[in-house]
Protein backbone atom coordinates (compact mmCIF):
# COMPACT_ATOMS: atom_id res chain seq x y z
CA UNK A 1 0.00 0.00 0.00
CA UNK A 2 1.47 3.23 -0.64
CA UNK A 3 0.23 6.87 0.12
CA UNK A 4 -1.01 9.20 -2.29
CA UNK A 5 0.26 13.08 -1.62
CA UNK A 6 -2.00 15.39 -2.52
CA UNK A 7 -0.43 18.41 -2.11
CA UNK A 8 0.05 21.13 -4.55
CA UNK A 9 3.58 23.29 -5.03
CA UNK A 10 3.65 21.87 -1.21
CA UNK A 11 0.87 23.00 0.52
CA UNK A 12 -2.47 21.17 1.43
CA UNK A 13 -5.71 21.42 -0.78
CA UNK A 14 -8.61 22.32 1.44
CA UNK A 15 -11.10 22.93 -1.25
CA UNK A 16 -13.47 20.25 -1.22
CA UNK A 17 -14.24 19.84 -4.77
CA UNK A 18 -11.39 18.99 -5.48
CA UNK A 19 -10.62 16.77 -2.55
CA UNK A 20 -13.63 14.68 -3.60
CA UNK A 21 -12.96 14.80 -7.07
CA UNK A 22 -9.08 12.65 -6.56
CA UNK A 23 -10.78 9.38 -5.81
CA UNK A 24 -12.56 9.50 -9.49
CA UNK A 25 -9.21 10.45 -11.17
CA UNK A 26 -6.67 7.90 -9.48
CA UNK A 27 -9.66 5.27 -10.33
CA UNK A 28 -10.47 6.47 -13.72
CA UNK A 29 -7.68 8.44 -15.14
CA UNK A 30 -4.33 7.77 -13.66
CA UNK A 31 -5.12 4.37 -12.79
CA UNK A 32 -1.81 3.60 -10.88
CA UNK A 33 -1.32 -0.08 -9.87
CA UNK A 34 -1.63 -1.63 -6.12
CA UNK A 35 -3.27 -0.44 -3.00
CA UNK A 36 -3.68 3.76 -2.92
CA UNK A 37 -4.48 5.72 0.44
CA UNK A 38 -5.77 9.31 0.50
CA UNK A 39 -5.51 10.99 3.76
CA UNK A 40 -6.76 15.12 3.55
CA UNK A 41 -9.11 17.51 5.32
CA UNK A 42 -11.81 19.57 3.50
CA UNK A 43 -12.77 23.35 4.34
CA UNK A 44 -16.77 23.64 5.75
CA UNK A 45 -17.99 21.41 2.94
CA UNK A 46 -21.40 19.58 2.88
CA UNK A 47 -21.10 16.57 0.79
CA UNK A 48 -23.63 15.02 -0.58
CA UNK A 49 -24.18 11.58 -2.68
CA UNK A 50 -25.18 11.57 -6.29
CA UNK A 51 -28.36 10.59 -6.27
CA UNK A 52 -29.29 13.08 -3.50
CA UNK A 53 -31.79 15.99 -3.90
CA UNK A 54 -29.83 19.06 -2.27
CA UNK A 55 -33.08 21.31 -1.38
CA UNK A 56 -34.02 18.04 0.52
CA UNK A 57 -30.61 17.65 2.36
CA UNK A 58 -29.77 20.82 2.87
CA UNK A 59 -30.13 24.39 4.41
CA UNK A 60 -29.27 26.37 1.20
CA UNK A 61 -29.40 29.40 2.20
CA UNK A 62 -27.58 28.90 6.48
CA UNK A 63 -25.02 27.02 3.45
CA UNK A 64 -24.74 30.38 1.44
CA UNK A 65 -24.15 32.63 4.45
CA UNK A 66 -21.65 30.60 5.81
CA UNK A 67 -19.85 30.05 3.14
CA UNK A 68 -20.09 26.77 3.03
CA UNK A 69 -19.18 24.80 -0.08
CA UNK A 70 -21.52 22.58 -1.74
CA UNK A 71 -19.83 19.14 -3.16
CA UNK A 72 -21.66 15.97 -4.85
CA UNK A 73 -19.72 12.73 -4.91
CA UNK A 74 -19.54 10.61 -8.00
CA UNK A 75 -20.71 7.69 -5.38
CA UNK A 76 -23.92 7.67 -3.20
CA UNK A 77 -24.18 8.03 0.59
CA UNK A 78 -25.74 10.46 2.95
CA UNK A 79 -25.26 14.27 3.58
CA UNK A 80 -22.56 14.85 5.71
CA UNK A 81 -20.61 17.90 6.64
CA UNK A 82 -16.82 17.98 6.81
CA UNK A 83 -14.90 20.68 8.01
CA UNK A 84 -10.88 21.14 9.43
CA UNK A 85 -11.86 18.96 12.13
CA UNK A 86 -12.91 16.05 10.32
CA UNK A 87 -9.88 13.44 8.62
CA UNK A 88 -11.32 11.76 5.51
CA UNK A 89 -9.57 8.44 4.32
CA UNK A 90 -10.02 7.02 0.87
CA UNK A 91 -8.61 3.22 -0.23
CA UNK A 92 -7.99 3.54 -3.91
CA UNK A 93 -7.64 0.07 -6.08
CA UNK A 94 -7.41 0.36 -9.65
CA UNK A 95 -7.39 -3.46 -10.39
CA UNK A 96 -8.94 -5.29 -7.78
CA UNK A 97 -12.96 -5.10 -6.75
CA UNK A 98 -13.07 -8.18 -4.88
CA UNK A 99 -14.29 -6.33 -1.64
CA UNK A 100 -16.32 -4.08 -3.52
CA UNK A 101 -19.51 -3.45 -0.89
CA UNK A 102 -17.49 -4.73 2.29
CA UNK A 103 -16.86 -1.88 4.71
CA UNK A 104 -15.87 -3.80 7.35
CA UNK A 105 -12.84 -4.45 5.25
CA UNK A 106 -11.86 -0.72 4.93
CA UNK A 107 -12.79 0.31 8.07
CA UNK A 108 -10.99 -2.33 10.10
CA UNK A 109 -6.82 -1.01 9.76
CA UNK A 110 -8.90 2.53 11.11
CA UNK A 111 -10.97 0.73 13.86
CA UNK A 112 -7.56 -1.26 14.57
CA UNK A 113 -5.64 1.77 15.22
CA UNK A 114 -8.30 3.66 17.57
CA UNK A 115 -9.12 0.50 19.40
CA UNK A 116 -5.25 0.45 20.38
CA UNK A 117 -5.84 3.93 21.89
CA UNK A 118 -8.82 2.32 24.16
CA UNK A 119 -11.43 3.43 21.82
CA UNK A 120 -14.62 1.29 21.88
CA UNK A 121 -15.61 1.84 18.10
CA UNK A 122 -17.00 -0.51 16.31
CA UNK A 123 -18.87 -0.93 13.04
CA UNK A 124 -22.97 -0.47 13.12
CA UNK A 125 -24.54 -3.35 12.56
CA UNK A 126 -26.44 -3.45 9.17
CA UNK A 127 -24.44 -0.31 8.01
CA UNK A 128 -21.70 1.78 6.79
CA UNK A 129 -21.57 3.76 10.25
CA UNK A 130 -18.60 3.65 12.44
CA UNK A 131 -19.70 4.20 16.00
CA UNK A 132 -18.23 5.00 19.51
CA UNK A 133 -21.05 4.30 22.22
CA UNK A 134 -23.50 4.48 19.63
CA UNK A 135 -22.66 7.30 18.10
CA UNK A 136 -21.67 8.05 14.46
CA UNK A 137 -18.36 9.24 13.99
CA UNK A 138 -17.15 7.67 10.98
CA UNK A 139 -20.13 7.63 7.57
CA UNK A 140 -18.45 5.31 4.80
CA UNK A 141 -19.38 5.55 1.03
CA UNK A 142 -17.52 3.54 -1.77
CA UNK A 143 -17.65 3.39 -5.66
CA UNK A 144 -16.75 0.49 -8.14
CA UNK A 145 -15.73 1.52 -12.36
CA UNK A 146 -14.38 -1.10 -14.02
CA UNK A 147 -11.63 -2.88 -12.23
CA UNK A 148 -11.11 -0.33 -9.86
CA UNK A 149 -12.65 1.40 -6.77
CA UNK A 150 -12.26 3.15 -4.07
CA UNK A 151 -13.68 2.71 -0.63
CA UNK A 152 -13.40 5.12 2.59
CA UNK A 153 -14.90 7.46 5.23
CA UNK A 154 -15.02 10.37 7.58
CA UNK A 155 -13.18 10.68 11.24
CA UNK A 156 -14.84 13.12 13.06
CA UNK A 157 -12.52 14.49 15.56
CA UNK A 158 -13.31 18.05 16.16
CA UNK A 159 -16.23 18.82 13.83
CA UNK A 160 -18.56 22.04 14.33
CA UNK A 161 -21.29 19.84 15.24
CA UNK A 162 -23.78 22.88 15.97
CA UNK A 163 -22.74 24.07 12.37
CA UNK A 164 -23.58 19.99 10.61
CA UNK A 165 -26.76 20.34 12.70
CA UNK A 166 -27.85 23.72 11.03
CA UNK A 167 -26.62 23.05 7.38
CA UNK A 168 -28.04 19.71 7.68
CA UNK A 169 -31.67 20.50 7.87
CA UNK A 170 -34.44 19.14 5.85
CA UNK A 171 -36.70 20.61 3.75
CA UNK A 172 -40.10 19.59 4.72
CA UNK A 173 -41.78 20.58 1.25
CA UNK A 174 -38.58 18.72 -0.45
CA UNK A 175 -38.92 15.93 1.78
CA UNK A 176 -42.69 15.40 0.77
CA UNK A 177 -41.79 14.94 -3.08
CA UNK A 178 -39.32 11.79 -2.28
CA UNK A 179 -37.16 13.12 -4.96
CA UNK A 180 -33.30 11.13 -4.75
CA UNK A 181 -32.03 8.70 -2.21
CA UNK A 182 -32.56 10.34 1.32
CA UNK A 183 -30.24 10.93 4.31
CA UNK A 184 -30.90 8.64 7.13
CA UNK A 185 -29.77 11.19 10.08
CA UNK A 186 -27.48 9.69 13.42
CA UNK A 187 -26.16 11.52 16.63
CA UNK A 188 -22.63 12.45 16.31
CA UNK A 189 -19.70 12.48 18.04
CA UNK A 190 -16.33 14.26 18.11
CA UNK A 191 -13.40 11.84 19.08
CA UNK A 192 -11.49 14.38 20.90
CA UNK A 193 -12.47 13.57 23.91
CA UNK A 194 -12.07 10.13 23.92
CA UNK A 195 -8.35 10.14 22.58
CA UNK A 196 -5.17 10.33 25.31
CA UNK A 197 -4.64 13.69 26.77
CA UNK A 198 -2.82 16.20 24.94
CA UNK A 199 -2.73 14.33 21.65
CA UNK A 200 -3.43 17.09 18.76
CA UNK A 201 -5.01 16.74 15.26
CA UNK A 202 -1.61 16.54 14.33
CA UNK A 203 -0.53 13.80 16.86
CA UNK A 204 -3.62 11.76 15.98
CA UNK A 205 -2.96 11.99 11.88
CA UNK A 206 0.83 11.00 12.25
CA UNK A 207 -0.16 8.11 14.65
CA UNK A 208 -3.25 6.88 12.41
CA UNK A 209 -1.21 6.78 9.16
CA UNK A 210 1.60 5.04 11.09
CA UNK A 211 -0.60 2.44 12.55
CA UNK A 212 -2.53 2.11 9.16
CA UNK A 213 0.72 1.94 7.36
CA UNK A 214 2.33 -0.39 10.32
CA UNK A 215 5.60 1.63 10.03
CA UNK A 216 7.77 3.51 12.84
CA UNK A 217 8.23 7.09 11.30
CA UNK A 218 6.32 8.39 8.11
CA UNK A 219 9.25 8.48 6.52
CA UNK A 220 9.14 4.60 5.63
CA UNK A 221 5.80 5.40 3.88
CA UNK A 222 5.86 4.85 0.40
CA UNK A 223 4.37 7.73 -1.08
CA UNK A 224 2.97 8.57 -4.73
CA UNK A 225 3.73 12.83 -5.07
CA UNK A 226 0.70 13.98 -7.30
CA UNK A 227 2.94 15.88 -10.54
CA UNK A 228 1.35 18.65 -12.36
CA UNK A 229 0.27 16.51 -15.43
CA UNK A 230 -2.09 14.86 -12.91
CA UNK A 231 -3.55 18.53 -11.37
CA UNK A 232 -3.64 19.17 -15.26
CA UNK A 233 -6.20 16.55 -15.61
CA UNK A 234 -7.68 17.21 -12.22
CA UNK A 235 -8.39 20.67 -12.93
CA UNK A 236 -9.94 19.78 -16.60
CA UNK A 237 -12.22 17.53 -14.91
CA UNK A 238 -13.14 19.90 -11.97
CA UNK A 239 -14.27 22.67 -15.39
CA UNK A 240 -16.12 19.84 -17.51
CA UNK A 241 -17.76 18.56 -14.65
CA UNK A 242 -17.10 18.25 -10.72
CA UNK A 243 -16.33 21.93 -9.83
CA UNK A 244 -19.18 23.24 -11.53
CA UNK A 245 -22.45 24.50 -10.01
CA UNK A 246 -24.73 22.63 -12.64
CA UNK A 247 -23.19 19.54 -11.33
CA UNK A 248 -23.50 19.95 -7.67
CA UNK A 249 -26.37 22.09 -7.64
CA UNK A 250 -28.18 21.10 -10.09
CA UNK A 251 -27.80 17.07 -10.83
CA UNK A 252 -30.79 16.59 -8.29
CA UNK A 253 -33.22 13.64 -9.30
CA UNK A 254 -36.77 14.97 -10.36
CA UNK A 255 -35.10 18.19 -11.63
CA UNK A 256 -33.95 17.97 -15.46
CA UNK A 257 -32.91 21.08 -16.20
CA UNK A 258 -29.90 23.65 -14.44
CA UNK A 259 -29.16 27.04 -15.30
CA UNK A 260 -27.57 30.71 -13.42
CA UNK A 261 -26.94 33.88 -14.20
CA UNK A 262 -24.95 36.47 -12.37
CA UNK A 263 -26.80 39.21 -11.10
CA UNK A 264 -25.50 42.72 -9.84
CA UNK A 265 -26.06 41.30 -6.18
CA UNK A 266 -24.78 37.42 -7.10
CA UNK A 267 -25.22 34.55 -8.41
CA UNK A 268 -29.09 33.10 -9.05
CA UNK A 269 -29.70 29.38 -10.06
CA UNK A 270 -32.27 27.83 -11.04
CA UNK A 271 -33.09 23.89 -11.17
CA UNK A 272 -36.53 22.87 -12.95
CA UNK A 273 -38.25 19.97 -14.91
CA UNK A 274 -41.18 21.14 -17.26
CA UNK A 275 -43.44 18.08 -18.72
CA UNK A 276 -46.25 18.37 -20.99
CA UNK A 277 -45.16 22.03 -21.32
CA UNK A 278 -45.53 22.74 -17.26
CA UNK A 279 -43.61 23.11 -14.94
CA UNK A 280 -43.48 20.20 -12.12
CA UNK A 281 -40.50 21.02 -10.18
CA UNK A 282 -38.42 24.63 -9.59
CA UNK A 283 -36.31 25.77 -7.43
CA UNK A 284 -33.90 28.70 -7.04
CA UNK A 285 -30.47 29.01 -5.71
CA UNK A 286 -29.80 32.38 -5.06
CA UNK A 287 -26.27 32.68 -3.93
CA UNK A 288 -27.10 35.81 -1.49
CA UNK A 289 -29.64 37.29 0.59
CA UNK A 290 -32.69 37.64 -1.15
CA UNK A 291 -34.91 40.34 -0.10
CA UNK A 292 -38.77 39.03 -1.07
CA UNK A 293 -40.14 35.75 -1.38
CA UNK A 294 -38.66 34.06 -3.96
CA UNK A 295 -40.64 30.79 -2.58
CA UNK A 296 -43.49 32.10 -4.10
CA UNK A 297 -42.45 32.94 -7.72
CA UNK A 298 -41.85 28.76 -6.99
CA UNK A 299 -45.40 27.87 -5.48
CA UNK A 300 -47.13 30.06 -8.45
CA UNK A 301 -45.81 29.18 -11.17
CA UNK A 302 -46.01 25.19 -10.02
CA UNK A 303 -48.34 23.18 -12.79
CA UNK A 304 -48.64 26.36 -14.65
CA UNK A 305 -47.28 27.35 -18.33
CA UNK A 306 -44.23 29.53 -18.43
CA UNK A 307 -45.96 32.26 -20.07
CA UNK A 308 -44.70 35.79 -19.83
CA UNK A 309 -48.04 36.88 -18.90
CA UNK A 310 -47.58 33.77 -16.07
CA UNK A 311 -44.26 34.64 -15.29
CA UNK A 312 -44.40 38.22 -15.04
CA UNK A 313 -47.20 37.78 -12.82
CA UNK A 314 -45.70 35.01 -10.29
CA UNK A 315 -42.32 37.92 -10.04
CA UNK A 316 -44.78 40.91 -9.21
CA UNK A 317 -46.55 39.28 -6.35
CA UNK A 318 -43.02 37.91 -4.93
CA UNK A 319 -42.29 41.73 -4.27
CA UNK A 320 -38.20 41.02 -4.97
CA UNK A 321 -37.10 44.47 -4.06
CA UNK A 322 -33.27 43.23 -4.26
CA UNK A 323 -33.28 41.58 -8.35
CA UNK A 324 -34.61 44.02 -10.55
CA UNK A 325 -38.04 42.42 -11.86
CA UNK A 326 -37.52 42.94 -15.74
CA UNK A 327 -34.11 40.94 -15.37
CA UNK A 328 -35.73 38.04 -13.39
CA UNK A 329 -38.49 37.59 -15.76
CA UNK A 330 -36.25 37.66 -18.31
CA UNK A 331 -34.16 34.90 -17.03
CA UNK A 332 -37.12 32.98 -16.01
CA UNK A 333 -38.30 33.15 -19.81
CA UNK A 334 -34.82 32.51 -21.60
CA UNK A 335 -34.70 29.09 -19.91
CA UNK A 336 -38.19 27.96 -18.86
CA UNK A 337 -39.21 28.36 -22.38
CA UNK A 338 -36.28 27.03 -24.34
Amino acid sequence: MYLIDSSRNGKPIYDARVNQSLDNYFVNDLKLPGHGFLFYVNQPSVIIGRNQNVWAEVDIDYLHEHNIQLVRRTSGGGAVYHDLGNFIFENILTDNVDDFGDYAHFAEPVLAALRKLNLDVKMKPNSSDLVLNGKKWSGMTMFKSGSGMAAGGTIMVDLNIENAGKVLTEDQLEKQKSLGVRSKRSEIVNLKDYLPTGMTKADFREYLLKEIFAVKSLDEIETYHMTEADWQTVDQRLAETYGTDAWNYGHNPGYAEYADTELPVGTLGLNWTIEDGKLVHLKFNPFFKVAGDLRSIEANLIGKKPSHWNVSRAVKKADVTNIDSHQLVQFLMDHLTK
